[in-house]
């Protein structure tokens, strides 16, 4: 198996995608919105993607946080509200808080499972900072690392409830970038020191089965190589100071920040010790060029990839889409009260 996740095309798969994806056998696939269209067309291409493996628990994930980072919108899916919405009702009531970023996250995964989906890219645990680029903005979970963590861990748990593993990011923190790493690689000289309140929240939740890097340059630990290409962000700073002993995802590593092809930097990323390389936009040559470059999936990395998907439940146990929407909402209201 590649240790690499791969994008789609489009709403449906191409024949050469088809024979690719099939030879190389990747751990998995991200969808974007070009990917999406309704309930049934995700469903089918989904349940595709899993007659190629014979795998019928496979790694297929997605962006689906709220607010403006949504790849399944209206009017075919419900709209979610950006972090920053608990993050202002957890000021004023806390465990209230808590039960509202839960039951919006079941609800949503609620739609991730009915299509096919097993991972979300979510939840982002960037502390964030004032004076920082809107990057993060109101994604984020708030400006304290605990409160982050305590929302944090309620999305993961609402996740699961509804069959869906969530995926902590972007370890060891983008809170603080003063750029936007899509476009260019964010520089951040804050001192190990202060980049304690940054680990935090990732430290409180280094149980989650599944995380990603920041594509970010953190001077107080590595000069040269931005975290998601350093040995010792990966090894030293997210496996042991963190604690994070679950499947280690690259961000996209078609963004701007980083260097070199994309199948050098998949290999740089491999090398440092990420466990999987995540490319996004689909590029057969991309693709081809990283399944060339890459080693087989370590034993290690195999048995995080399992352990991750068996942390995906079973959506039986999850409530009624609607009903957690109207709980959500209600106590969402009593900021505006």
């Amino acid at each position: 198996m590649v240790p690499a996740i791969f994008g789609l095309s489009g709403l449906t798969l191409g024949q050469d995608e088809r024979a690719f994806f099939k030879d190389a056998d990747p751990a998995g696939y991200i969808l974007f919105g070009r990917n999406v269209e309704s309930r049934e067309q995700m469903r089918a291409l989904t349940d595709e993607l899993r007659a190629i493996h014979g795998r019928d628990n496979l790694f297929i994930c997605i962006d689906q946080e709220g607010g403006r980072v949504a790849r399944m919108k209206p009017p075919v899916w419900p709209a979610y509200p950006p972090g920053e919405a608990f993050d202002r009702l957890y000021d004023i009531a806390p465990a209230t808080a808590i039960e509202a970023a839960r039951a919006n996250a079941e609800a949503l995964g609620l739609d991730l499972a009915e299509v096919g989906i097993t991972v979300d890219c979510h939840p982002s645990l960037d502390v964030r900072q004032t004076g920082a680029h809107d990057v993060i903005g109101d994604r984020a979970l708030g400006t304290d690392p605990m409160r982050v963590a305590a929302l944090g861990r309620a999305i993961l748990a609402g996740l699961a409830r509804a069959g869906v593993a969530g995926c902590i990011k972007h370890i060891p923190g983008h809170g603080r970038a003063m750029a936007d790493s899509h476009k260019e690689l964010p520089r951040v000289d804050a001192s190990a020191e202060d980049l304690e309140t940054d680990l935090q929240p990732f430290r409180a939740l280094s149980d989650s089965p599944i995380g990603m890097t920041a594509h970010v340059l953190y001077t107080a630990w590595d000069k040269e190589n931005p975290g998601t290409l350093s040995p010792v962000v990966v090894r030293e700073v997210i496996r042991k100071s963190v604690g994070f002993a679950g499947l280690l995802l690259t961000d996209d590593l078609d963004m701007e920040a980083l260097s070199g092809t994309v199948p050098e930097r998949a290999e740089r990323a491999i090398a440092a010790g990420c466990d999987i390389a995540l490319n996004c936009w689909a590029k057969m040559d991309d693709m081809v060029g990283i399944a060339e470059r890459l080693p087989s999936m370590s034993e290690e990395t195999a048995l995080r990839l399992k352990r991750a998907l068996t942390a995906v439940g079973d959506s039986g146990t999850a409530g009624d889409q609607a009903e957690l929407i109207a709980r959500r909402d209600a106590l969402l209201a009593q900021v505006a009260a």
